[in-house]
């Protein structure tokens, strides 16, 4: 019998916490089978969803699947087991499709969305992932939701159905995301595959990816849809090791990331605890500062005891930075005693800097974290 996870300390991940969100979405959801179209009373549900995330302050990007199964009926490609090329053509046609439909569902709350082709290639190459990360960040910066799909069009090997279970992780990890949501056709994972085994078990979190916990996955199940439990647990991998939470939730009904937030069934695979300090290792090391808090004495004693970085602390704010840009963190007389990534843009952190956290929302129309840094994305010299 499979021993049950290690006890969870402290409180699980919460999308009201996220401050940068992932959220990969599968085929199955994205298209509806009978009518080879989009599903668009779904889409406007996530699209919904997403609007709300945004308005308290969360960036989003999607990775969206889809393109394929959008084009296979129009061009006739209609049998279970396509050529690579074949694949390729359907994702050509799909590709357009797709980002016609997220374009039209996000317009509705006047979200703009940005497209991206990626290839696991891309988050492989420094070159390559250094353009990736500095566009994406642009374009969050902007306002934008970037809408993120494999690069399958030119595939120079067989493409896999699963593999954006895997580029998701790759972008939240490449993102510095917080959190990553695979939505699925399950609601998280089990102790053995629940469509067989009556005894199998839901584990709602799952602290470390044991051996145990990796020999859960299960074949791909057949279909137009995802590659199954074993690449979500290969997605698992990729984002806790960076210090990114991750959730596996049902994504069939409307608006399910307002459910994930509302408590709705799932599992939580929690950061790694040398994650976190991997991503605190990349804070202090050599990239180059977007700006400047200079904090007064007051704050300088609660950081030094462990805590995030408050707006009343900061007495001046320099640089011209984007939300979730590695700023230095001063006394008074510029001498730096942390760095970290700030939670506010620069215009924004002028306007809060000084007061209590409660003042938020009301200077600035909407509220956001009441860390301007966050301990998680703070370095502390010693």
């Amino acid at each position: 019998m499979t021993a049950p996870p290690a006890p969870v300390r402290g409180p699980l991940p919460s999308l009201a916490d996220a401050r940068r969100l992932v959220v990969k979405i599968g085929s199955a959801l994205v298209v509806d089978p009978e009518q080879a179209a989009p599903r668009a009373a779904w889409l406007a549900s996530v699209a919904h969803d997403i609007a709300a995330l945004r308005q308290a302050g969360t960036e989003i990007i999607v990775v969206s699947s889809g393109a394929i199964a959008l084009a296979r009926h129009s061009l006739g490609l209609t049998r279970r087991a396509l050529r690579l090329e074949e694949k390729q053509a359907a994702a050509s046609v799909g590709q357009i499709r797709l980002a016609q439909a997220w374009t039209s569902a996000l317009s509705a709350h006047t979200l703009v969305a940005a497209q991206l082709l990626l290839t696991p290639g891309d988050t492989e190459d420094r070159r390559r992932y250094l353009n990736a990360r500095a566009t994406l960040d642009t374009l969050l910066g902007l306002g934008c939701v970037p809408v993120i799909n494999e690069n399958d069009a030119i595939a120079t090997t067989e493409i896999r159905y699963g593999d954006n279970d895997r580029l998701a992780a790759r972008v939240a990890e490449m993102t510095g995301a917080d959190q990553l949501v695979l939505l699925s056709d399950i609601d998280g994972l089990y102790t053995a595959d629940p469509r067989t085994d009556p005894t199998a078990r839901h584990l709602p979190v799952i602290p470390a990816l044991t051996p145990e916990i990796e020999a859960m996955g299960g074949a791909p199940p057949p279909g137009y849809s995802s590659g199954g439990m074993r690449t979500k647990l290969m997605a698992a991998r990729i984002a806790t090791q960076s210090g990114c939470a991750m959730a596996i939730t049902i994504g069939k009904d409307p608006n399910p990331l307002a459910r994930l937030r509302d408590g709705a069934r799932c599992s939580w695979f929690l950061p790694a605890p040398d994650g976190r300090s991997a991503r605190k290792r990349w804070i202090a090391g050599g990239l180059a500062p977007a700006g400047r808090l200079a904090i007064d004495a007051g704050a300088m004693r609660a950081l030094a005891a462990g805590s995030s970085l408050l707006p009343a602390g900061v007495r001046a704010v320099h640089g011209d930075f984007e939300r979730g840009d590695l700023v230095l963190v001063t006394d008074l007389d510029g001498n730096e005693i942390a760095r970290g990534l700030s939670a506010y843009a620069a215009a924004d952190a002028r306007l809060i800097a000084g007061h209590r956290s409660d003042d938020i929302e009301p200077l600035l129309g909407w509220r956001g974290r009441d860390e301007i840094i966050h301990r998680d994305d703070l370095v502390v010299h010693p």
